[in-house]
């Protein structure tokens, strides 16, 4: 009996956790699974959806070593057994060994890929453990010889005096063993400006676009095998901010912005993955002079009231990072281009000066997503922009005619009201689109500055 604590072993995210039992004349109590105080001691939030129990009649009842393709929490009810693990994922680690004895005070979390066995120590001995996804007929996952010898485990009593079932004493031994490959990552809208930004942080990452998987068709998104995925980044979205406000505008971005996430966020509760999901500053109406991540959103068009709609959609899942940023830019037709178009053909524009915010590009964006992944932040929503000071449209704009070879002076500061005048045909802007970068920083991330992102993207594409 003791207080509850987590341990870690030589197996990455194999952790070993003394529970705390109470005991009186009467027996004793343990809470088995406590969620909020496990995950807070370190143990992975990892969403059981099944609780089975093995029965061991007799001492010596031996079973495994069976590489699940799910999380594992094992415990015993009553006896006791020698539990052993052995690492069967692709990795340096492949063939690592742990072992431990555990009791009615002891629980062990297994992560996917690791192989688990054990060996009942007590006639009557109750194994029980949690799995965080149901079986399906036909999965197939690595086996392990009970008596490999090059994992060597010293099972108390001799496996020849052990009871063990025909399947596990004719599984393969290690070199045989094709290594369990981790959950893949999966990019929906691949072809945009920040999908093919993803790309490049995620070069093994399954890639679709709306031919190959449309969210918004239940049909497809049936058929998809999601229990696949780890991650899912979902750079898909309707951007068309003024063709929002026609009728089939309006029903297409709220079917991307808002339906597409929702059914995203219950697949992430379904199915385990992590969802990563990009918003817009266009969620809060610009009256803050810097938006913080807990503002409450006030959009003020129909584009921002779906990417809204989507923000709060998103926030259900449990394992979500939501990125809102700003004017991005990346591969492809974007604010930055068109000023290059119009500096190399001799235009001379006129660009509002009243709307401020940062440029994002998208691979900033990109690394911060996989910052946040790698780092293992906690969940919830993150601004994201590139970093130094707030700048207006017109001020961008000059630099861009600057790093082109052209006079800043020729582009013409003008206010959002005179450029739009006469026309009814576009939606309302927020003025001040600055976001406090501080929670994301917080994490160890550093923005790069958006004027040396701006000179380099530049170079580049007058280069191409």
């Amino acid at each position: 009996m003791g207080d509850l604590s987590v341990e870690t072993t030589p197996i990455p995210d194999l952790l070993v956790v003394r529970l705390d039992r109470r005991e009186d004349a009467r027996g004793w109590f343990k809470e088995n699974w406590q969620r909020e105080k496990m995950v807070a001691l370190g143990l992975p939030d990892f969403g059981p959806v099944q609780h089975n129990v093995a029965w061991n009649a007799a001492r010596g009842s031996t079973r495994g070593i069976h590489t699940e393709p799910w999380d594992k929490f094992v415990s015993v009810a009553t006896g006791r057994v020698f539990g052993a693990w052995v690492d069967m994922r692709e990795g340096d680690t492949f063939g690592a060994v742990f072992t431990v004895e555990i009791d009615p005070d002891v629980a062990v979390f297994v992560p996917r890929g690791v192989g688990n066995s054990y060996q009942a120590l007590e006639d009557g001995t109750a194994y029980s453990y949690l799995v965080n996804d149901h079986w399906r007929p036909g999965t197939a996952y690595p086996a392990l010889n009970l008596a490999d010898p090059t994992v060597a485990i010293p099972w108390p009593i001799p496996l020849a005096d052990a009871e063990i079932s025909e399947k596990d004493l004719s599984t393969p031994l290690l070199d045989a063993v094709t290594p369990m490959a981790p959950k893949r990552t999966l990019i929906i809208g691949c072809r945009g400006q920040l999908g093919r930004a993803l790309q490049v942080d995620f070069p093994d990452a399954d890639l679709v676009g709306r031919d190959e998987l449309d969210v918004t068709d239940a049909a497809a998104i049936e058929a998809w095998p999601w229990h696949e995925y780890a991650v899912v980044l979902n750079a898909a979205a309707y951007t068309a901010v003024d063709a929002a406000e026609s009728p089939q505008g309006r029903r297409t971005a709220w079917a991307a912005n808002a339906g597409a996430p929702a059914t995203l966020a219950r697949l992430s509760r379904e199915h385990g993955f992590t969802v990563v999901h990009y918003s817009s500053e266009y969620v809060f109406d610009g009256t803050a002079e810097e938006h913080s991540e807990d503002e409450p959103v006030s959009p003020l068009g129909v584009y921002a009231q779906s990417k809204a709609a989507g923000d709060i959609a998103i926030g259900t899942a449990p394992r979500h990072y939501l990125l809102r940023t700003s004017w991005v830019i990346g591969d492809g037709s974007n604010f930055v281009r068109t000023m290059q178009s119009l500096a190399a053909k001799g235009v001379s524009p006129s660009v509002v000066a009243d709307q401020r915010g940062r440029l994002t590009f998208t691979a900033e964006l990109s690394r911060a997503t996989r910052h946040l992944l790698d780092t293992r932040a906690t969940y919830g929503t993150y601004n994201l922009s590139n970093g130094g000071p707030v700048q207006s449209w017109a001020e961008i704009a000059q630099a861009v005619f600057r790093l082109s070879g052209r006079d800043a002076a020729d582009v013409t500061p003008t206010t959002t009201e005179e450029y739009f005048a006469g026309r009814s045909d576009y939606s309302p802007r927020p003025l001040n689109s600055a976001m406090s970068l501080a929670k994301i920083e917080a994490t160890g991330f550093v923005p790069e500055h958006a004027t040396v992102a701006l000179e380099r993207y530049v170079g580049v594409s007058a280069d191409a």
